[in-house]
């Protein structure tokens, strides 16, 4: 692969004297078998046809190209196109074989990995606003970002491919005295290209230099509203937070996350199994749910049904936050549970706990004796496929618990990651977590309207006679 310096400097076409369309050096003869194996059956091998057009026509006596000659000027012009895009030797990358539902993949890893081969696809068919693939090694990340390079180099549009390390090392090299262009024109080759992709952010050095160059690159383009992909292994949190308020932008970015390949033997799941609760709500099912038809109005049966029907659905294809709020015992922690319970039956893992429960375990972690770290046991939850939160608001309000529910939730709003939320209807909950909350963007709230039903009857109970039977050392009442 050629150096980007050579890419963005090299001259548009080849010279001319170097070889012919054929691939044979120019001024060479063609042999006689070469003449025949390309002797075209439209031009005669010539090139080039006539006009049938009337002797007025503005067109009578000139040639035009033939399709043969057509066919490989596009040829040479989509080679140029990849030698420019740095994707010579990325070619084999593209949609036609990638595979969006992978190889023995959980439910829920098939759907990250199917979301973003969708997004990734319906980008490169309209690069419009910016791409953010987020997962681990090998996850496909870059595959999907080299496919919309190559889609969009097909069209005949084009596309820069760079890796980020490779770019910085590019913009330092033009401050040597023998650098063949300025940093100024370098830099304005990058940030204007019309299509930038930039793989692997966040695996550079992250000096002062670095992070100013990348915040330059970044702004312009938000500037500008100029279609960008970007692909990183890192966490948002670890990216220099100038560029990361660029990238999180809901107006101009989507970012998809796809989970890691190696997910399950990273030992992230594993440290799920001590923080789940789940197990205490095992019998918390859809089955079990109760609709309450013939207890309430219809007002409140109906916003009950409406509430039930949108955890199942949610439960089938997990995306996005949900958050239930209501009374005390209308059936939020229910609906929560059964969302966990459906889930783990598909052998996907769910991560159900209490937040104070949740502050407890990471508070536990900074004890000595603790068998977990606490960064360990944080990223553990902060990265569940799919995490449930029951009783937010009862946690002790002190500094501490509040920065670390901001920075769990900021992760998953950024990481878009699936989350089940219940709290009580007056839930006195901080700005800074009400306004993620509150983003119908990435959180549909539902309010369950339902009052209480712990012991009341339910619907397959009979209900009590009208009659009152005094007893028999009480007064009847009148």
């Amino acid at each position: 692969m050629k150096s980007l310096d050579e890419i963005l400097n090299q001259p548009d076409h080849p010279p001319s004297d170097s070889v012919t369309e054929e691939g044979r050096p120019s001024g060479e003869p063609p042999s006689k078998q070469e003449a025949e194996e390309w002797l075209c059956p439209h031009c005669g091998g010539t090139g080039y046809l006539r006009h049938e057009v009337p002797v007025s026509h503005p067109d009578f006596g000139k040639l035009a190209p033939c399709v043969c000659r057509l066919r490989d000027r596009e040829a040479k012009r989509l080679s140029q196109l990849r030698t420019i895009s740095n994707m010579q030797m990325m070619e084999r990358f593209t949609f036609d074989n990638f595979m969006p539902d992978g190889i023995g993949l959980t439910e829920t890893r098939r759907r990250t990995l199917r979301m973003a081969y969708e997004t990734a696809a319906e980008f490169a068919e309209q690069p419009q606003g910016w791409l953010l693939l987020l997962g681990g090694y090998g996850c496909g990340k870059t595959h999907l970002a080299a496919a919309v390079a190559n889609r969009v180099i097909e069209r005949g549009e084009p596309a820069l491919f760079v890796v980020v390390p490779d770019l910085l090392d590019h913009l330092r090299a033009a401050y040597s005295p023998n650098s063949s262009s300025s940093y100024d024109e370098r830099f304005e080759q990058i940030r204007n290209a019309s299509l930038l992709i930039l793989d692997d952010l966040g695996a550079h050095s992250s000096t002062p230099w670095a992070q100013e160059k990348l915040f330059s690159l970044f702004n312009y383009r938000y500037n500008a509203q100029l279609p960008t992909v970007v692909t990183s292994n890192h966490e948002l949190e670890d990216i220099d937070y100038r560029v990361r308020s660029r990238l999180i932008d809901p107006d101009l970015s989507r970012i998809i996350t796809i989970l890691a390949p190696d997910f399950r033997q990273s030992g992230v799941t594993q440290g799920l199994s001590e923080l789940s609760s789940l197990s205490l709500h095992a019998d918390q099912t859809f089955e079990t749910f109760d609709l309450r038809e013939h207890e309430l109005d219809r007002e409140k049966a109906e916003n009950l049904k409406r509430a039930f029907s949108f955890a199942r659905n949610f439960a089938a294809q997990p995306r996005d936050w949900i958050a239930f709020s209501g009374a005390y015992g209308c059936g939020k922690t229910h609906l929560a549970a059964a969302i966990a319970n459906e889930v783990a039956k598909r052998g996907e893992p769910a991560l159900f706990v209490v937040v104070p429960d949740l502050l407890d375990h990471l508070r536990a972690a900074f004890s000595p004796s603790s068998l977990t770290s606490y960064d360990k046991r944080f990223d553990a939850v902060r990265k569940a496929p799919l995490l449930i939160l029951d009783d937010l608001g009862t946690e002790s309000a002190t500094p501490w618990a509040e920065e670390k529910l901001y920075q769990l939730f900021n992760h998953r709003y950024n990481g878009r990651l699936p989350t089940v939320i219940t709290m009580a209807k007056d839930a006195d909950l901080k700005p800074r977590l009400k306004s993620l909350i509150l983003d119908v963007g990435r959180c549909t709230p539902f309010e369950i309207m339902a009052p209480s039903y712990r012991g009341l009857p339910t619907r397959n109970t009979r209900p009590p006679s009208r009659k009152i039977q005094a007893s028999p050392t009480q007064p009847r009442r009148k």
